[in-house]
């Protein structure tokens, strides 16, 4: 059985540990600071999802697969209970996770994501990755050309450079099983989660510059995560843990206190 890759930070600190899944294109390295912080209060798992990081590449996909993931994970570490926080894809793995097994989770804090369908959204994205030839791009700012001629933002070509690294022969490629990514996106951005019910205590962050989380996504989100309550991060786009750091770290400490009025 294969295991997701993880880090762990603040292993020997009381209180359930909280389980982090990044979104598509991401790694667990992006959420170095905030494990290193809140792993000062409680266990911190920094994860890498199946086809991206040093995890585990596969041809399989859907939000069901992500989801057994994390119960394999689980069962790996002999996690009982958790807590669990998911941003963008990393969210809809946790809210299936969620539903599907109810009673593995204390509670539940999604990023910038609803349970519903999406339209796909990444083409160009998807579309500067395959068009980077590592037999011709074979230095870092080489890649990073090609991604600017289809991706205009600075910030996401930084981002998606981040998954760039040296294989054994001495050549550069992607950390991330781009082919899988590729074939199966609309089957895990163009579907909602299986309808059901988590009611446990769960948070639904987004962040003030995004639209992935809008006002009438509230009445689905409540159909299936009755017990939610959404927070706006304010100056923050989707990558809300990283451009309204000390903002969004307290909330998730606020949330995750045992000691909350």
């Amino acid at each position: 059985m294969d295991i997701l890759h993880s880090k762990i930070y603040g292993e020997d600190q009381p209180g359930l540990p909280l389980l982090v899944f990044h979104g598509l294109f991401g790694m667990l390295d992006n959420w170095g600071s905030f494990g290193k912080e809140m792993g000062e209060f409680f266990p911190v798992h920094l994860i890498d999802l199946r086809n991206h990081g040093k995890s585990f590449h596969s041809p399989e996909m859907s939000h069901d697969d992500l989801a057994h993931d994390i119960l394999h994970y689980m069962e790996f570490h002999k996690l009982e209970k958790i807590n669990l926080l998911g941003h963008s894809l990393g969210g809809k793995a946790v809210m299936q996770f969620a539903i599907k097994y109810p009673i593995k989770v204390e509670k539940l804090i999604v990023v910038d994501i609803s349970p519903k369908a999406y339209p796909p959204h990444h083409q160009g994205i998807i579309k500067a990755l395959e068009t980077v030839d590592f037999e011709k791009e074979t230095t870092r700012q080489d890649v990073e050309e090609v991604l600017h001629q289809y991706i205009p933002e600075k910030s996401v070509v930084q981002f998606l450079a981040k998954n760039l690294y040296w294989t054994d022969d001495k050549k550069l490629n992607w950390r991330f099983n781009l082919k899988t990514l590729s074939e199966k996106y609309t089957e895990f951005v163009s579907n909602a989660i299986k309808y059901g019910v988590y009611s446990g205590e769960n948070l639904f962050i987004s962040g003030e510059k995004s639209n992935y989380i809008l006002p009438q996504d509230e009445f689905q989100i409540k159909q299936q995560f009755p017990n939610s309550s959404v927070v706006t991060i304010k100056n923050a786009g989707h990558w809300v843990q990283a451009e309204n750091p000390a903002d969004f770290n307290e909330v998730v400490k606020d949330f995750l206190s045992d000691h909350r009025v």
